[in-house]
């Protein structure tokens, strides 16, 4: 079975260290991309540990609940320029009838409402303000990471003023709880952290053979 654990890059040598530990010696090999270098090991006991990394720097972030939102620039792994606020749009209701449909209506236009205010602060947060970029770096962000609300999201994102965020290499976190600078931060750590996808043998490793002279 295979699962997916989150591995900051300062800690991923550590890390395959204790891979090796538990699952017997690994034979490691290393590869360039565009995200960073992705780390394939297998372990003497079968067992298989690949790293991804999502080491785009300078890294966008745009966060998005029905109760509120989070836009952010990082820049070498902290927090360059930033906004969070929030924003109430209802819930669905049990209602039916006439007052449904006036509901209906109501959250649909709160969802609008909200979706057009993000925009707005991320054109401001990640595209104008990282205009400050140092000489020689393009204000345009490397990579991009989303979470929250799937749905809003998108409809952020199909936004015309933010065109040059959607092509972006993305890493999505919608597990993320309402925005807030705290879960921003978290985004971020979570952001830049590798993937790592680890098929663990149910084999324990083979002992090594005791040589005598």
């Amino acid at each position: 079975m295979t699962r997916v654990v989150e591995v900051a890059p300062e800690r991923l040598d550590r890390w395959l260290a204790g891979f090796a530990d538990r699952h017997g010696p690994a034979d490691a090999t290393r590869e360039q991309t565009p995200g960073g270098v992705v780390v394939r090991a297998v372990a003497r006991d079968g067992s298989v540990a690949v790293a991804t990394p999502f080491a785009y720097d300078p890294l966008a972030l745009v966060l998005l609940r029905r109760g509120g939102y989070a836009a952010g620039l990082a820049r070498s792994g902290r927090l360059a320029h930033a906004k969070v606020g929030s924003r109430h749009v209802q819930g669905r209701t049990a209602a039916g009838g006439w007052s449904q449909q006036r509901y209906a209506r109501r959250r649909a236009n709160q969802a609008d409402e909200l979706v057009a205010a993000v925009v707005r602060h991320v054109q401001r947060v990640v595209l104008v303000e990282g205009t400050d970029a140092p000489e020689g770096v393009s204000g345009i962000p490397a990579g991009l990471v989303v979470g929250g609300d799937r749905a809003l999201v998108r409809d952020v994102l199909s936004a015309p003023t933010l065109a040059a965020l959607r092509a972006l290499p993305r890493r999505e976190l919608y597990d993320l709880p309402d925005p807030t600078r705290a879960v921003l931060e978290t985004a971020l750590r979570r952001g830049r952290a590798y993937r790592v996808e680890l098929t663990e043998s149910p084999l324990p490793p083979p002992r090594e053979r005791c040589v005598r002279g």
